[in-house]
């Protein structure tokens, strides 16, 4: 099938710029909150995930060690108590062994019930946080009402086995329960002189100037080697044509004459 020849146009600075620009990204700042959200779960130059992901999952750790102990103490207590009073009529070798039976039970109700209360309230604190940081990054600002929405989701989700009584019941008592804990956290962000917010907004600023300079040294960099290039290219083929003309045979003399 013929086809008919394709002319190319000479290129333009203009287009070549807009080339470059294209290759060559220019730094932005999240504006929207669903950009903020998305940026949480992306790792930054030395593969680490943002602070915030990272607060959350030391908050579920601290929160599970605290739930082990507040339900394995009282529960160890009570295990070996009960354990002494229904082992009385047992008969044992020495003292040892009788006390080492005691701690034995202790330790299987400390595990028992602690693993019980620990994951339940790290659950809990997980949800909480996870609510209340991605409301205040997607608002960009830390507000009262995002611990208490937080207390609500996560109070709500506990109790939703016992159904829409108990779902209500729970995220009432978490709306309330979020309030004293949303003040405490920011007060004690209020404390060191600005909150979470505000400060990634100024670590953001900072970056953005940094990453701009590198951007705009880079963009200077790669315009003077593409224009190198060029200059190379095009005395590349001056060459080439030089040597092609030196290349041709000449017309004999006589002929030149004849025609003359």
């Amino acid at each position: 099938m013929f086809r008919c020849p394709r002319v190319y146009a000479a290129e333009g600075v203009g287009s070549q710029d807009e080339k470059i620009l294209k290759f060559i990204g220019s730094p932005q700042i999240p504006e929207t909150g669903w950009d903020r959200i998305q940026e949480l779960f992306q790792r930054d130059e030395m593969k680490n995930y943002p602070e915030e992901i990272i607060n959350i999952w030391k908050s579920a750790i601290v929160a599970g060690c605290v739930g082990m102990v507040y339900g394995g103490i009282p529960a160890a207590r009570h295990a070996k108590i009960r354990y002494i009073e229904q082992s009385q009529a047992e008969v044992y070798r020495n003292r040892l062994e009788a006390v080492r039976s005691a701690q034995d039970a202790a330790v299987r109700g400390f595990i028992r019930y602690g693993w019980r209360w620990s994951w339940r309230v790290s659950m809990f604190v997980t949800i909480f946080n996870t609510v209340s940081t991605g409301m205040s990054v997607y608002r960009d600002q830390n507000l009262l009402r995002h611990y208490s929405a937080a207390g609500a989701v996560a109070g709500g989700l506990f109790r939703m086995n016992l159904g829409l009584s108990g779902f209500l019941a729970g995220s009432i008592i978490g709306a309330v329960m979020g309030v004293p804990a949303g003040v405490l956290i920011l007060t004690l962000q209020k404390i060191n002189g600005e909150t979470k917010r505000e400060q990634k907004r100024r670590e953001q600023q900072e970056n953005y100037k940094l990453r701009l300079e590198e951007w705009k040294a880079r963009l200077d960099v790669t315009k003077d080697l593409i224009n190198e290039l060029d200059g190379n290219d095009s005395v590349e083929n001056d060459a080439e044509k030089l040597e092609e003309l030196l290349m041709q045979q000449r017309n004999p003399i006589s002929s030149v004459l004849k025609k003359s």
